[in-house]
């Protein structure tokens, strides 16, 4: 298996950066990792081993970046002002330097997004945002809103709210989309998300299919059984569904 470790300095976000590729060929698959989780952890994970199949006989090829939640939704020194506006860095770093990155490695257009748990909030999140740039997202044990608190993890937004939290949350731009252009590339993605039914996000991903279910958006929502929020549920998972 091609296996590729890449690192450069982003002028948007302003420090080095890592990412670790997988394949050779098919549909790129950005991944995502987990709250302030790093480059490497989808392998170490057995992530990759899962899908090795997948990746030897060249149907997916492998993106696996890092987070900066650290810096962002988890940086409790910072404002929340600072927070969200330290995510936009992120997501601007992620259109602008990484699937450029990805384009160079592999012109295939079919691109994935996926993450778990909060790297299930960014694909989920960066590709209701851009529908022009993705064309299916996977995420697993997801959070769509970030602004409440649900079981022990809290507002990450500690009561604060403005435009830009509008605009990165799912659960809250989705049912005010009104733009019929918008609308048609929107359900034009293959959406699959999955859920442990004991989960502490388990209604805030019924809630979100809700949200897509009205405005005809199709999707897919899988209910497991459990909590469902290990890498030993996402092993399985992300053979089924990627």
């Amino acid at each position: 298996m091609n296996r590729e470790y890449l690192k450069w300095y982003s002028r948007r976000l302003q420090r080095d950066m890592e990412m670790l590729v997988f394949g050779h060929a098919g549909a790129r698959l950005l991944v995502f990792p987990t709250r302030a989780g790093r480059f490497y952890d989808y392998e170490d994970w057995g992530m990759v081993h899962a899908l090795s199949e997948h990746i030897e006989q060249g149907w997916v090829q492998l993106f696996c970046i890092d987070s900066v939640d650290a810096e962002s939704f988890y940086c409790e020194r910072c404002h929340p002002y600072n927070r969200i506006r330290r995510h936009q860095k992120y997501e601007d770093y992620i259109i602008h330097e990484v699937l450029p990155v990805m384009n160079e490695k592999n012109p295939n257009p079919f691109i994935i997004a996926h993450g778990c748990s909060l790297g299930a909030y960014h694909a989920m999140n960066i590709t209701l945002r851009h529908p022009d740039l993705f064309k299916k997202v996977v995420a697993f044990s997801g959070r769509y809103d970030l602004t409440q608190p649900m079981g022990w993890f809290r507002d990450l937004f500690d009561g604060y709210y403005d435009d830009l939290v509008y605009f990165h949350t799912p659960c809250h731009y989705i049912p005010l989309t009104t733009d019929p252009h918008l609308l048609e590339k929107l359900r034009r993605l293959e959406i699959i998300f999955a859920v442990g039914e004991e989960d502490a996000f388990a209604n805030n991903n019924r809630h979100l299919s809700h949200l897509l279910r009205l405005k005809e958006i199709s999707h897919n929502l899988h209910i497991w059984a459990g909590e469902a929020h290990k890498p030993r549920y996402w092993r399985r998972m992300v053979v089924q569904y990627v």
